[in-house]
């Protein structure tokens, strides 16, 4: 590409874990089960990945209104899950989060080329995340040294609402100074992290391979055979394009390309 190739482009906004550090989004997944099962409560992986992208006490919410662990919380403590039970199972949540979130900071192949490719071509560079400052206080050091920085960050407790509200991508833009929002794409391995960028005006580009959805590391990646990695494959690109994102790409490897796509329907005088 050209530098010219992107000029109807103004910014990417990027999700974190699972996008462009994390390949496979497994740092909260333990703590989810840990943090559930000192309450004497069994999560499965499989139930903790289902919220992903929210903040992270709507997510405990959300894990406690599913029926069966509902019924599970029921069965050990005597009463419905309620807002001190989602409190207390938050508090125990955080420091497990806050205590691996460093060893699931390594970026995921194609972040810190990408990134310098933006600046480049003088696009700016946002993130927003489902994770809090502090815990992001251990993610963007090691990140920054590996390549990847971001000119602006909006972070769970910083607006009024998460994902899927678009509150957080509005904060990186107004801090970034960028509109209109169709000059943005957000990027984000989570369906409601698309719903965020939709919902904020943004062209949206979901990930399937490298994050949630797809939910494996990066060496389970490779060793899946090659039909069970396309089937999967498969199943997380259906679950992002059903959530309305305009493209799905493997990883943030593959992104420049699909710029280019959105730069030229931006030429054409197409919206998001």
């Amino acid at each position: 590409m050209n530098a010219m190739s992107l000029s109807h482009l103004k910014a990417v906004v990027f999700d974190w874990a699972g996008t462009v550090v994390d390949f496979g989004s497994l740092a909260p997944m333990g703590a989810f089960v840990e943090a559930f099962a000192e309450f004497d409560v069994a999560v499965t992986i499989d139930e903790a990945r289902v919220p992903m992208g929210m903040a992270k006490r709507p997510h405990v919410a959300a894990l406690m209104a599913m029926p069966r662990i509902a019924a599970e919380w029921q069965r050990v403590h005597g009463h419905a899950p309620d807002e001190a039970d989602i409190d207390a199972v938050y508090d125990v949540f955080v420091p497990k989060n806050i205590a691996v979130a460093e060893s699931f900071a390594d970026l995921i192949p194609g972040a810190a080329e990408t990134a310098a490719a933006l600046r480049e071509r003088g696009l700016k560079i946002g993130s927003t995340t489902g994770y809090t400052r502090e815990i992001m206080a251990k993610i963007t050091p090691r990140a920054a040294e590996q390549g990847f920085v971001a000119d602006a960050m909006a972070c769970t407790g910083d607006v009024p609402d998460g994902r899927p509200t678009p509150f957080l991508m509005w904060k990186v833009l107004t801090e970034l100074q960028i509109h209109p929002a169709w000059s943005v794409v957000k990027v984000d391995d989570t369906e409601v992290g698309i719903g965020e960028g939709l919902n904020g005006g943004a062209w949206t580009v979901g990930v399937a391979v490298t994050g949630n959805v797809f939910g494996l590391s990066r060496a389970d990646t490779a060793a899946l055979p090659v039909d069970a990695f396309a089937e999967r494959r498969r199943r997380a690109a259906e679950k992002l394009a059903a959530a309305g994102a305009h493209y799905v790409i493997d990883g943030v490897g593959d992104l420049l390309p699909v710029l280019a796509a959105i730069n030229g329907r931006l030429a054409r005088g197409e919206r998001p």
